[in-house]
């Protein structure tokens, strides 16, 4: 299905008013990317796709095996890959959007596409898909891979890798506090009030020295409360922020700090090394049960393989709802003005698993990611990568939850996740209460949101 026009004339629009800002970002930004140049076309005679995403390393090398993949699948399309400093490919796309020359198809994580759809610089992918590709999309992938990539009801990405979170446990750490590691708690305030207090460790000062576990993250937690920064199912695009369920959560979080002591607390996790290798505090025994993402299980197969822990969801509160979280990931977009716009929805549909899901679900292990589809986590590639990593089973297990939720898809998206993580620092230092942090942040949306109207930018 061909895209709409409308899309193509909105481009030069969207290029004047990003003009100002692309001068501005050019000159610093253009010895940095100068540096990352694609390699050389081994396909010249083929169509280019240029993409453009934000790995390097390791996963760098990935990227490229899955373009190099697609590039032999077919003869009439050359996906050429360019990795973009991730501190700058937010201007750089900006840039390259103001000056007419966007590539093809971007991978992204930055919380961009309801402030890029609303400001007509992305095309609606359910309008380069067939009827029966845009049923099957909405009937089929898992919820949070609807919620993730929709603004306005148009979907402008598609996700290949989502982002859970669960608990890990040491086993060791459970035993020696004589609880029982097949018995994982269900409900919050039994994982909390009971097996909690029972890991805890101190030095003869009082001083904290093992977590047992604290539940924090207000986004993460809202939803087991049966609140939310919006309903889901009937008004997505607009705020929840000083409701009962929100303020219940956020006293409940704060209880559970205040109980150790705010001080103590923070002391105890100023401390920690917060890195992705060794020195991950749950490898270093610092907490017995941490919540963490699906990621985790290949780290600790990497750097702690003699490690015995186990997975389990985040149990729900009393009274509140199960398989309950939140999700960001990676997703695929193709820019207004993109050139090649045929060829990038190919390689997206290739890579997701919207083509075929079987072939697609060996790329999912590659980088340990979560996929969009149930057929591509019952392939059989994807269903040997667990049995490898069986700790991974918890995390595919909250996949079909409707109680998992991205942050809200509003214009101003990233001024909302910057201010909604000071509302929960500023709770979970005591430096505001519950009811001081919520109501701070319902008023500086509320700022935020007279702004856009005054200079004609809609909410």
């Amino acid at each position: 299905m061909a895209a709409d026009d409308r899309d193509a004339r909105a481009a030069p629009r969207a290029g004047r008013a990003l003009l100002a800002l692309a001068i501005v970002a050019g000159g610093s930004l253009a010895l940095s990317f100068s540096l990352h140049s694609p390699s050389r076309r081994k396909y010249p005679e083929r169509q280019e796709v240029r993409f453009w995403h934000m790995w390097s390393a390791e996963w760098k090398v990935v990227v490229d095996r899955i373009a190099e993949r697609f590039n032999q699948s077919q003869d009439t399309y050359e996906v050429v890959a360019l990795s973009v400093p991730g501190q700058a490919a937010n201007s750089k796309f900006l840039l390259a959007v103001a000056g007419g020359d966007p590539p093809d198809c971007m991978a992204q994580w930055n919380p961009v596409i309801p402030k890029w759809a609303d400001s007509k610089l992305l095309v609606p992918l359910n309008r380069l898909m067939t009827d029966e590709e845009w049923a099957r999309f909405q009937r089929d992938t898992y919820p949070i891979a609807r919620k993730i990539g929709i603004y306005k009801g148009d979907l402008y990405g598609v996700t290949t890798g989502l982002n859970l979170w669960a608990c890990y446990y040491r086993i060791d750490h459970l035993r020696r506090a004589g609880l029982d590691p097949n018995d994982f708690p269900d409900t919050l305030e039994e994982l909390v009030d009971v097996w909690a207090p029972k890991l805890h460790r101190f030095d003869e000062r009082g001083d904290l020295t093992i977590m047992g576990f604290m539940p924090k993250w207000i986004s993460m937690y809202l939803p087991g409360f049966n609140g939310g920064w919006c309903d889901w199912q009937t008004d997505p695009g607009t705020l929840t922020i000083e409701t009962p369920e929100n303020l219940r959560a956020l006293e409940y979080l704060v209880e559970q700090r205040r109980k150790l002591g705010f001080k103590n607390v923070l002391r105890f996790e100023s401390g920690l090394q917060q890195g992705f290798g060794i020195d991950w505090p749950f490898i270093t025994g610092k907490y017995s049960i941490l919540r963490d993402g699906q990621w985790r299980v290949e780290q600790l197969a990497k750097y702690a393989p003699d490690l015995r822990y186990g997975t389990a969801p985040v149990p729900p509160p009393k009274g509140g709802k199960g398989g309950f979280g939140y999700s960001n990931g990676n997703f695929m977009v193709i820019p207004t003005g993109a050139k090649c716009r045929e060829g990038a929805w190919e390689f997206i549909k290739f890579w997701s698993g919207l083509a075929e899901p079987e072939r697609a679900a060996e790329f999912y292990t590659w980088g340990g990611w979560l996929p969009l589809l149930p057929d591509i986590a019952e392939a059989p590639a994807y269903r040997e990568y667990v049995r490898k990593h069986p700790q991974f089973q918890t995390f595919l297990d909250l996949l079909p939850s409707e109680n998992i939720h991205p942050l809200p898809a509003v214009p101003y998206q990233d001024y909302l996740a910057d201010r909604i993580n000071q509302c929960d620092e500023s709770a979970m230092r005591g430096t505001l209460t519950p009811r001081q942090a919520l109501r701070r942040l319902a008023r500086e949306i509320e700022i935020e949101r007279t702004k856009r109207r005054e200079l004609g930018r809609g909410e």
